[in-house]
């Protein structure tokens, strides 16, 4: 087991493949751990530097005390990056996960060559959203939000027809509580319209087209910020097609990587 030790918390991260490799990083969404690309991985072109971590508060790293924020979060994945000896890459990044990369892009331009924004926004939500789900998290845990968390997640051919799908719940709801709610708060307390529309960096925009969390026209809206973006809709998938359409969301990184000659 890999962990990065920063300042204040202990992160889990995982390598694959050579360390010389073109670096290819992943950030996971609300919720969940990195496992929600494992599908994906052996898609994807061979060669590549494959970095992932569990935010702070998920999976296996630590859940420090607050207070903290967006920018511990995208301090943790600059502070993994630095330790990693990693600079120069595609930093890919599903919801909260592509706001990490966002922030990451405009305040560590050395560590970005491009971006691919999975299910994500520059801003996400409003203030009465994330206050109601962090009152509920903190008065009965992630297990009174998990089932309407399901709806956004997943479409309901793959809730009602998946056999793995009862093992995707779980993993929310043993996210732990604070970890949840804290992250969440910096997800509110998050807005990076500005600074998304200063990038100027290759961008891939990716969304599932029944997405109930991220829907496709704040994915196509965000991706508007960057100059030259292109925008692709994954069908019969949720907030996370990394799960239900991994062979389709490996055909556009993969492609995408191509594009510009990070294979």
């Amino acid at each position: 087991m890999q962990t990065v030790k920063l300042n204040d918390v202990t992160l889990h991260v995982a390598e694959t493949g050579p360390a010389d490799g073109p670096a290819l990083v992943f950030s996971n969404s609300l919720g969940t751990d990195f496992r929600i690309w494992d599908a994906v991985l052996p898609r994807l072109p061979r060669g590549l530097h494959i970095v992932r971590y569990d935010k702070r508060g998920h999976g296996l790293s630590d859940c420090p005390k607050a207070p903290w924020d967006m920018s511990d979060h995208v301090a943790d994945l600059s502070g993994i990056l630095d330790a990693l000896g990693v600079s120069g890459a595609v930093v890919c990044g599903l919801s909260v996960g592509g706001i990490i990369a966002q922030g990451l892009a405009a305040e560590r331009p050395d560590l970005v060559t491009a971006l691919i924004l999975c299910d994500t926004g520059a801003k996400i939500g409003n203030p009465e959203l994330w206050d109601g789900r962090i009152a509920a998290v903190e008065e009965g845990g992630i297990e009174v939000i998990a089932d309407g968390v399901m709806e956004r997640w997943f479409t309901s051919a793959f809730r009602e027809g998946d056999p793995s799908f009862p093992v995707w719940r779980n993993m929310l709801s043993r996210t732990p509580a604070a970890g949840y709610a804290r992250t969440s708060a910096a997800i509110r307390d998050t807005d990076l319209i500005e600074s998304t529309s200063r990038l100027r960096l290759p961008c891939l925009a990716i969304c599932g087209a029944e997405d109930g969390a991220t829907p496709p026209d704040l994915v196509r809206e965000t991706a508007g910020l960057i100059p030259g973006s292109r925008f692709e809709l994954i069908r019969k998938a949720g907030h996370l097609p990394c799960i239900e359409q991994p062979g389709e969301t490996a055909r556009l990184i993969g492609d995408f990587l191509a594009g510009i000659g990070h294979v």
